[in-house]
């Protein structure tokens, strides 16, 4: 070193002090310690703090891009505040995935966060497409070096990648397939938006088993689950060469479909799935949820007033009460020190019957009887699981779905599973299973691709007694006719029952509304987040579809 220079090492960072007349700066060369790096002019900054000003936003993102369009994954990744995070996406962007001549585009920036497009080509094999989609990053501070950085998320490089994805180009895992209804029509996402995500997971699934041969692909590969499990299925970005479709046939009925999909669109965050009672055949599964998430069949929430089917038969199986029998409905009704409460405005009425409870979905009434002999804490988990088929993780629908669950407790959360509330988890599919159990006295286990396609076995349960499924099917009715589901039902013929349902979930403002009914052999059931009462927002929704299902 010069004179005047002297050099150590501080809390391993290497520091510079310059000697000299009027000098006694320190210039702090910093390594790259979870803050991003790259070296270069910028390697020798002054810390600063706050957020990133107009100029450092467009240097950061700018230098981003560039290292980015040039193929330099490990430099544009010393952009980003996780280098260690973002190179191998980047890198396989240009490797794996086969995508070269990139030309990115920023847009005006909204503070610290840069929207852009991109334009490239995918090249495999002689074969060639372009690729165009839209983007945006964000500028923050590096804790540790004060740098303007790229904060790193893998929706940067693409904006459907998550933790774990990346992108490969190539021979596709599975052929593609033709999915059809039950008579023989088309069934793509273009035309039923949400079955995408199930038909993605058919292909994964079925594509080897439907005939078809594989096609050329720029894909999205999905990371594992938890537990090793496997992800969601892979999504095709771009096909270079088209692969030849196997003939999938499914249960689903494009008419229910179309008035399903139609019917989600009008309340925000809901799902329905159909059902066809007499078989257990799937005829309709629609979602309208900004996250994509497959609610529908996945979903996990308190099912409200709906599950007062399923203990109406727990009280109706173990001789505690009968459709005409008393079920009287206070105001208020207390178990083990939590004080349960009605709808507001409903009339108590202890002179009601179960079937008037029932109908009006008195809480309380349901609550006074959980505590009657022989009844105990299982007695509703044992209802569900050997009558209704719930919660023993064994349903094989043909996709991923999620089998209910109703865990046997003690104390108050005894009397709010009771009442769909506490621990009870579902979703429309368990729910208008649930209807075609109660209806037809059997239970046939919801599916989607018929059993013989792949030799699984469908779940098994003994149902209901003739006599208790007669006595739901007519409450049933009453409350589409003349309880709080009349309004939703009105005007619609034939044999018609409903159960409505509201649900409480810790940290929404308002609560999950809930519908489930049938009409002839069809039952469905929805759920949305809209709030209100179940007849209010899931109602029509499950209406339109009945009424689609003739």
């Amino acid at each position: 070193m010069g004179k005047g220079v002297k050099a150590t090492v501080i809390g391993g960072v290497f520091a510079v002090m310059v000697g000299g007349a009027g000098y006694g700066v320190y210039t702090i060369v910093s390594a790259v310690n979870g803050d991003g790096g790259g070296g270069g002019s910028d390697a020798a900054v002054t810390k600063k703090s706050g957020p990133p000003d107009k100029e450092e936003v467009e240097k950061a993102s700018g230098t981003f891009f560039a290292a980015w369009e040039k193929g330099q994954a490990a430099q544009a990744a010393s952009y980003t505040n996780n280098a260690e995070g973002a190179a191998p996406l980047l890198a396989a962007y240009g490797e794996d995935a086969r995508i070269a001549d990139v030309e990115i585009t920023p847009g005006t920036p909204a503070g610290t966060t840069v929207p852009f497009r991109v334009k490239a080509t995918v090249s495999y094999d002689g074969k060639s497409e372009p690729l165009a989609y839209k983007s945006e990053l964000t500028v923050v501070r590096g804790q540790t070096t004060g740098r303007a950085l790229v904060d790193w998320e893998p929706s940067v490089v693409h904006p459907e990648l998550k933790d774990g994805d990346t992108l490969v180009t190539g021979e596709a895992a599975q052929p593609p397939i033709e999915a059809v209804g039950r008579d023989g029509t088309v069934l793509t996402e273009e035309k039923y938006p949400s079955l995408g995500p199930i038909l993605d997971t058919l292909r994964e699934k079925y594509g080897d088993k439907a005939g078809g041969t594989p096609g050329i692909e720029l894909t999205i590969r999905h990371a594992e689950g938890s537990a090793g499990e496997a992800g969601a299925a892979d999504s095709t970005l771009v096909t270079l060469a088209k692969g030849k479709p196997g003939k999938l046939r499914t249960t689903l009925s494009a008419g229910v479909q179309a008035a399903a999909e139609k019917a989600v669109k009008e309340f925000a965050e809901s799902s329905v799935v159909a059902v066809q009672p007499s078989t257990g055949e799937v005829l309709a599964v629609a979602n309208h949820r900004e996250d994509g998430f497959d609610a529908a069949f996945q979903g996990r929430v308190a099912p409200g007033s709906t599950m007062k089917i399923i203990t109406a038969a727990m009280l109706i199986d173990n001789g505690v009460a009968s459709m005409n029998g008393p079920a009287p409905c206070p105001p208020t009704a207390t178990w083990q020190s939590q004080t349960f409460k009605n709808l507001t405005g409903m009339e108590p009425n202890e002179g009601a019957t179960l079937a008037n409870s029932f109908l009006r979905s008195c809480n309380t009434a349901f609550i006074k009887l959980i505590d009657e002999e022989p009844l105990t804490d299982a007695s509703l988990t044992q209802e569900a699981q050997e009558r209704f088929g719930l919660g023993r993780d064994d349903w094989a629908t043909g996709v991923v779905s999620f089998d209910g669950s109703v865990p046997s407790v003690s104390g108050p959360d005894r009397a709010a599973n009771a009442i769909g509330q506490g621990q009870v988890q579902m979703n429309p599919l368990n729910m208008a299973s649930v209807t075609a159990t109660a209806i037809t006295g059997t239970f046939r286990q919801p599916y989607l691709v018929h059993p013989e396609l792949d030799g699984r076995q469908l779940a098994q349960a003994k149902g209901l007694p003739a006599g208790t499924a007669s006595q739901l099917k007519q409450m049933m009715r009453l409350t589409a006719t003349q309880g709080t589901a009349a309004q939703a039902m009105s005007g619609l013929g034939g044999d018609i029952g409903a159960k409505t349902g509201s649900a409480e979930v810790d940290g929404n403002a308002t609560s999950d509304s809930w519908f489930t009914g049938f009409r002839g052999d069809i039952a469905a059931a929805a759920m949305t987040q809209q709030g209100g009462h179940g007849g209010d927002a899931a109602g029509p929704i499950v209406a339109a579809v009945l009424r689609a299902g003739g």
